[in-house]
C-alpha cells in the first residue's frame, strides 16, 4: 500500500498546453494519439502493462514525465524489443513525441498523456523493468516543494511496481532538487545507488542520450547529473 508523504501533493500542478500547435502536430494529436493512448480499464484491479502493446516484447520500461520525448524515442529506437511507457501531461510535449513516432516508424511506445499516479496506483507489482525520471520540474520554491515529482509517496509506488533488481534512473541539473533526490532515496530501503566513484553520476551513461533541454541549462548550475539505482530484492514473506 502506497504510504501518505508530507513531501508530497496528491495533485497536479502545471500546464496541460502551451503555444498554439502547427496544423500538423494537432493532426497528430486527433488521428495518432487516440491509438496509441494507454486506457485504465473499469475498477480498481491490478492491470498489467503488457496488455497496452502488441508483440512479444522482453520488458516494460517507464518515462515519468517525458518533456519532449526526444529520450523516451531514442530509447525505443535502441531497444526494439522493448516495451516503452511514458507519460506526460504537456500536450505540446506529447506531440512532439507523436511526430518523432511517425518520423522513425516506431512501433514500441504507448502514451499517458496525463498524470502517472493514478496509472502507477493500478499497476501490478513487479510489473516495470526500468523507470525513469529525468530533469523535472524542480519546483525550487520553498512553499511548492510538495509538487515535485520525486517523493516518498513516488518512491513507495515505484518501489511496489518495479521488480528486484530493476533500475531507477533520475536526472537533474538543478542542485537542490539534486540534494533533495539524494536525501529521499538515501532515506528509502528499496533502492540500491550504483554508484561508486563520484564519476559514477557525473558521467552520462552510453545508453543515455543528450537532449535539447540538457542544452539549454536552463537552472544556469555546473550541468547535469545522472543517477542510477536499483530495485533490491523483497523480502520473502
Amino acid at each position: 500500500m502506497t504510504t501518505k508523504s508530507a513531501d508530497s501533493d496528491p495533485r497536479f500542478h502545471g500546464r496541460r498546453r502551451g503555444r498554439k500547435l502547427r496544423p500538423g502536430r494537432e493532426r497528430l494529436l486527433e488521428t495518432v494519439l487516440p491509438d496509441l493512448s494507454v486506457t485504465l480499464p473499469a475498477g480498481d484491479g491490478p492491470v498489467d502493462p503488457r496488455l497496452w502493446f502488441a508483440g512479444d516484447l522482453n520488458e516494460v520500461w517507464l518515462e515519468i514525465g517525458f518533456g519532449a520525448g526526444e529520450h523516451l524515442a531514442w530509447q525505443a529506437a535502441q531497444n526494439p524489443s522493448v516495451a516503452m511507457l511514458g507519460a506526460e501531461p504537456y500536450l505540446n510535449g506529447v506531440a512532439r513525441l507523436l511526430a518523432e513516432i511517425e518520423a522513425q516508424n516506431l512501433s514500441n511506445i504507448r502514451i499517458l498523456p496525463d498524470d502517472v499516479r493514478p496509472m502507477l496506483a493500478r499497476l501490478e507489482a513487479g510489473s516495470l523493468d526500468r523507470a525513469f525520471i529525468l530533469f523535472p520540474d524542480p519546483w525550487p520554491k520553498l512553499r511548492h516543494h510538495r509538487r515535485r515529482i520525486v517523493s516518498t509517496a513516488m518512491l513507495d509506488e515505484l518501489a511496489r511496481v518495479m521488480r528486484d533488481g530493476a533500475e531507477l534512473r533520475l536526472a537533474t541539473d538543478d542542485q537542490s532538487y539534486l540534494v533533495w533526490m539524494l536525501r529521499h532515496l538515501e532515506a528509502h530501503d528499496s533502492f540500491d545507488w550504483l554508484a561508486a566513484r563520484a564519476e559514477d553520476w557525473t558521467t552520462r551513461p552510453a545508453d543515455w542520450p543528450d537532449t535539447r533541454y540538457e542544452g539549454k541549462n536552463r537552472s544556469g548550475g555546473p550541468g547535469s547529473t545522472f543517477l542510477r539505482y536499483r530495485r533490491v530484492p523483497r523480502i520473502a514473506a
